[in-house]
């Protein structure tokens, strides 16, 4: 299998990382982007272009046995050099160049295994912060056999199932070398497109404590696990996944998610399947495989098949589970991203306002501290339960106009939304007036190119802005001559001084109208349109040099909320 573009860029990314520096490169990839080939990869060209030894370590049974497949079938010719070491497996290979372990067999066993020249740990986002973790002992004594061998981490996310950053400089993973983001992938049609619902239901997570980062399990259960709760969110996953085929529900405890599977499995009077933690092996591998293979439409899980699960038929995830990890988020989310030929996209159904407290999956906005407080990023539509950006006033998905806000001018603008970013409303303001000020980024250079600020009032307290670059080279001076054209027969300004001047003496037209662009994740919107009035006769010369000082010193406006 030839490796697609994005993965070759990552796997030449490790390479000259660690050719450049001394320390730990981690490499970011969303879930079902195909972290294996670039494992498979990295593993053939050290053993058969470098005579080197490699240790893959995981963390699930599931994990282990998908890479070390995926390595037979992605490598033929180290087909006898890849082994296994697993407690759980009943496997214990220890003499080949390449060995798939799972943690939790070998962290005391180092010297058992022999050395090895590369250490790869897949979904890296599990390693601990601090401490004598299994993952450190391992690797401490892996580097008294060897004090050359260099650790790499891949991960779909680059912050840990709880809070916090992966990479930093006294962890055990050190710099992001490679990146490429959920959105891209979907573009390029290597991901399957997410929608999103959120539930009628709502449910209350703020007398919620909070513990090392999660809310406090048996508190969690206890909120969710409720029969009005339960009953109404049967009735909703049985009303939205009609059309699907298979529907992977996480549940916030074990007698939760029995609870769920008991409540849908009467009310659909179809089979509903549980793995859960003390579910028996053969159990499991039996659920599991009804699943993949579309026996199973239902599946309920606690905590089970959150990484390493590999069912690309997945079609809707749905979320009755609170998460103040954004990377437990994303990992549920993350179970509906591979494409399959029976699936167009997969549809998010969110029963414990994860989405609203996250962000978009492809833009997670990290909680700055452990309670989580502040407000929520994103809104859902009262009428069809879309997940949006908190700034559109009208719904992208079904058109409901939301009433007006009551907002201070400058207050800034919560700006992630939907499941995904990017996704995009046009609205048309009618404009109550037109305000002009000399604008002047905050802490910039003396001589450094100002702009004039437009600001269009589109109700009470209610503005768009647009910067006016007069005093820009290039094509950004020709589109600040190309919008006086339009709304002038004055003579064109010089600088920003002159502009805002001339402005405030009639100059310009009425502007009645503007059209605006606003696409989730992304922190400004656009004004893309606008329905003007008749330009206004101009006779007058511009403004004498007195005036126009005294207005840059009147119409100032300085801060760093512009766009460029």
């Amino acid at each position: 299998m030839k490796p697609r573009q994005y993965q070759t860029e990552a796997v030449n990314a490790v390479y000259s990382h660690l050719q450049t520096r001394d320390d730990n490169p981690c490499v970011v990839l969303p879930t079902g982007s195909g972290k294996t080939i670039v494992i498979s990869t990295i593993c053939k060209d050290a053993v058969l272009k470098w005579g080197g030894r490699v240790l893959i370590l995981a963390h699930v049974k599931e994990l282990l046995e998908q890479s070390a497949d995926k390595l037979h079938a992605l490598t033929p010719k180290l087909f006898l050099n890849v082994g296994l070491y697993s407690a759980g497996l009943r496997r214990r290979d220890t003499e080949q160049a390449i060995i798939v372990a799972g943690i939790q067999s070998v962290y005391k066993k180092a010297c058992d295994l022999g050395p090895f020249d590369l250490i790869i740990v897949d979904e890296s986002h599990l390693l601990p912060p601090d401490g004598e973790g299994m993952y450190r002992s391992f690797l401490k004594d892996a580097r008294t056999i060897n004090p050359n061998v260099r650790l790499i981490g891949l991960t779909a996310t680059p912050y840990r199932m709880k809070t916090g950053e992966l990479c930093g400089p006294d962890n055990l993973l050190n710099h992001v070398c490679y990146e490429i983001g959920v959105k891209e992938l979907i573009v390029q049609g290597y991901l399957c497109p997410l929608i999103s619902k959120a539930s009628k239901a709502k449910v209350d997570t703020s007398n919620l404590h909070v513990r090392g980062g999660e809310f406090i399990p048996k508190e969690t259960e206890e909120l969710m696990d409720t029969d009005e709760l339960v009953t109404a969110a049967c009735k909703e996953i049985i009303e939205h996944t009609k059309d699907r085929k298979s529907v992977l529900i996480f549940s916030s405890g074990v007698a939760h998610g029995r609870h769920i599977a008991q409540v849908l499995a009467k009310k659909s009077g179809e089979e509903v399947g549980t793995v859960f933690g003390d579910t028996l092996a053969f159990e499991r591998d039996a659920t599991l495989e009804d699943f993949k293979t579309g026996k199973l439409k239902n599946l309920v899980n606690v905590n089970v098949l959150t990484t390493g699960f590999d069912a690309p038929n997945i079609d809707c995830v749905v979320m009755v589970r609170p998460t103040m990890s954004a990377g437990l988020y994303y990992q549920m989310v993350g179970r509906g991203f591979r494409l399959h030929e029976d699936k167009t996209d997969c549809l998010v159904l969110d029963f414990a306002g994860n989405i609203l407290r996250h962000g978009p999956v492809d833009a997670i906005k990290l909680q700055t501290n452990e309670q989580g407080n502040g407000e929520a990023p994103a809104k859902e539509c009262p009428e069809c339960q879309s997940v949006i950006a908190l700034g559109y006033t009208v719904c992208p998905d079904c058109g409901y106009e939301f009433p007006e806000p009551e907002k201070k001018k400058h207050d800034a603008k919560a700006t992630d939304a939907h499941v995904l970013s990017g996704k995009i409303a046009t609205t048309e303001y009618d404009v109550m007036g037109v305000d002009y000020f000399v604008h002047y980024k905050r802490d910039a250079p003396e001589d450094a190119p100002r702009t004039m600020r437009v600001e269009y009032r589109t109700g009470l307290w209610q503005h768009q802005s647009e910067w006016v670059c007069f005093e820009h080279d290039g094509y950004t001076r020709e589109k600040a001559e190309s919008w006086w054209r339009k709304r002038s027969n004055a003579p064109m300004p010089e600088n920003v001084d002159e502009a805002v001047a001339m402005a405030q003496k009639g100059a310009l037209c009425k502007t009645k109208s503007i059209k605006v662009r606003s696409v989730s994740g992304e922190q400004y919107d656009s004004i893309i349109g606008y329905r003007l009035g008749e330009k206004p006769d101009w006779h007058t010369p511009y403004v004498d040099e007195e005036e126009a000082h005294e207005a840059f010193f009147t119409n100032q406006f300085y801060d760093d909320e512009v766009p460029f």
